[in-house]
């Protein structure tokens, strides 16, 4: 399965891959010496990558040190030693899937037509196929059509539902699910929010209201506030992340859409901006096709 899905990770990032391997070749095999010119136009790829200003300065920064540090004066050298750098910038922690073995509550957050819809779907097959017993929550009552779609994607994974009537207040749907988690003796509660942010201030109450709801319901339970990101949208996923990050506490992120994009260095980007870490990456519309993230994988197969 791993390496099925390395190789579908692999075929998603052939696009950027193809963007940015030209320009690589150029950098390390067009100078003979590392020089301030060498430097520059490695710095102006990982740019032109999607890579971001602020993520490409820190790797260069790093990367400058590094050749420093171990004397490497063949410019071809460097190809690994940022090859590493960039696993390391990545990595997630150690404890970053502990939640996976808790009884855990997730919000999935993000706006309309990144694949939160989905997501929550895909998150709960990967759960159920672990032995988890999960549970769904339909609490964006606002968009038509957002529970049925959902309902869809909990038969696909097959794995029970909480919805509401459409309109309806979304923590009244929590309360609904709260009782069934704990009815059901379930393990990990999944709920889809609704995909807006027209009002942050609106989101913030909204949010605050669900949560003392399950703080009363299911006090000490864990909490996971997943945001979805298109990874086709480059630059404006981050603009998003930090809009929501703003009204939620985020602690993961679940990218989207990488078979799509010649920009999946956005990634890089991402986590290196916002200092959360990608936890689950899609790389297809298949309930299997999210998995959680592997920087190594990830990397060798941006590189």
């Amino acid at each position: 399965m791993a390496n099925n899905f390395f190789a579908k990770l692999q075929q998603g990032l052939s696009k950027t891959r193809d963007n940015i391997a030209k320009g690589f070749d150029n950098v390390f095999s067009g100078f003979s010496s590392i020089d301030e010119d060498f430097y520059e136009e490695l710095e102006e790829t990982l740019i032109m990558a999607d890579i971001g200003v602020n993520a490409t300065s820190r790797v260069m920064d790093e990367l400058r040190k590094q050749v420093k540090e171990k004397r490497i004066s063949d410019p071809n050298a460097c190809r690994q030693l940022l090859n590493q750098i960039l696993r390391d910038q990545m990595s997630t922690d150690e404890h970053a899937y502990d939640f996976e073995d808790k009884k855990t509550i997730i919000f999935v957050i993000g706006v309309n037509g990144v694949g939160k819809t989905t997501s929550v779907g895909k998150l709960a097959s990967i759960f159920k196929n672990k032995g988890k017993k999960v549970l769904i929550a339909a609490a964006d009552t606002y968009r038509a059509a957002a529970t049925e779609q959902l309902q869809e994607w909990a038969k696909r994974a097959d794995t029970p539902i909480i919805t509401g009537k459409e309109g309806a207040d979304p923590a009244s749907v929590i309360y609904d699910a709260a009782s069934a988690f704990k009815a059901r003796g379930c393990d990990i509660l999944i709920v889809d929010t609704a995909g807006r942010l027209h009002n942050k201030k609106n989101l913030m109450e909204e949010l605050a209201k669900m949560n003392r709801i399950i703080d009363k319901e299911l006090p000490g339970i864990w909490r996971e506030n997943f945001i979805v990101l298109d990874g086709t949208t480059g630059q404006n996923a981050i603009m998003q992340a930090r809009e929501f990050g703003e009204a939620a506490q985020l602690t993961g992120i679940v990218l989207t859409k990488l078979d799509g994009t010649a920009k999946g260095g956005i990634a890089v980007a991402i986590v290196s901006e916002l200092n959360i870490p990608v936890k689950y990456v899609g790389v297809g519309e298949g309930i299997d096709d999210l998995e959680r993230f592997n920087s190594d994988e990830f990397v060798d197969a941006l590189m």
